[in-house]
């Protein structure tokens, strides 16, 4: 086991103690958890956002059935979501998140607004990034969607910061998965041709082209449509 330099030795035990490098530690390893963890890949297209994941079916479970094991979510019927790292920690993110699109709709009598959902999840996972006797939630969150009329993409990280993307992996072999990404994306694709990119860069990663193994959602103006297992199987 690697050794942490003496300077940094019980900097790790708390959540609100700064390194003297001015790092939270515990955030990090919880960034590392999500390193770990499958990938999912989101892509946007000229009209739908498309989820890939990787469910990496433990080959010692010979008698598992592959459709208990979910990674990719409906939170509304124009959001979905798809999760890399402790899943556990995910699903309740994904609660919180199905319920504030509910309240949204009870109140509105409208589709939730997805970045004001993103918005609440991200001071949620924030707030565990400060608090003694917690620790920050080790998973990455990918939401996708029609916004204003429109496709569009967020990545929330551990730390609760979010970003807006075009095309983003998290998970295991992200980086590389993401340089894929950058080589063959185009934001004119349809959701056929953005399926198949994901099923490509996550294929560079080593994975088996099994339809056991995928999972996959497109969300467009119809809204939130998980494909079934013959469905995968024809991109495969």
């Amino acid at each position: 086991m690697e050794q942490m330099p003496a300077d940094l030795m019980g900097y790790d035990r708390a959540i609100t103690l700064f390194s003297p490098d001015g790092r939270l530690l515990q955030v990090e390893y919880a960034r590392k958890t999500v390193s770990q963890g499958s990938a999912a890949i989101g892509l946007v297209g000229k009209d739908s956002v498309v989820f890939v994941a990787d469910k990496r079916l433990p080959e010692v479970e010979k008698l598992i059935i592959a459709d208990s094991i979910e990674k990719i979510f409906k939170i509304d019927e124009y959001v979905g979501t798809a999760l890399s790292g402790m899943i556990a920690d995910g699903h309740a993110l994904i609660e919180k998140a199905q319920v504030e699109a509910q309240n949204y709709r009870v109140t509105y009598n409208e589709p939730a607004d997805m970045l004001l959902m993103i918005k609440r999840i991200s001071a949620d996972m924030q707030a565990f990034t400060q608090y003694g006797g917690a620790r920050p939630y080790g998973v990455s969150i990918l939401f996708g969607g029609i916004r204003n009329g429109k496709p569009a993409l967020f990545m929330l990280e551990p730390s609760g910061i979010f970003f807006q993307y075009r095309a983003v992996a998290i998970g295991e072999n992200s980086t590389a998965i993401n340089k894929g990404l950058e080589e063959g994306y185009k934001s004119d694709l349809d959701a056929p041709a953005l399926i198949k990119l994901g099923i490509k860069s996550l294929k560079t990663s080593g994975l088996k082209l099994h339809p056991d193994r995928f999972e996959i959602a497109v969300v467009d103006a119809s809204g939130f449509k998980k494909l079934n297992r013959e469905e995968i199987s024809e991109y495969l």
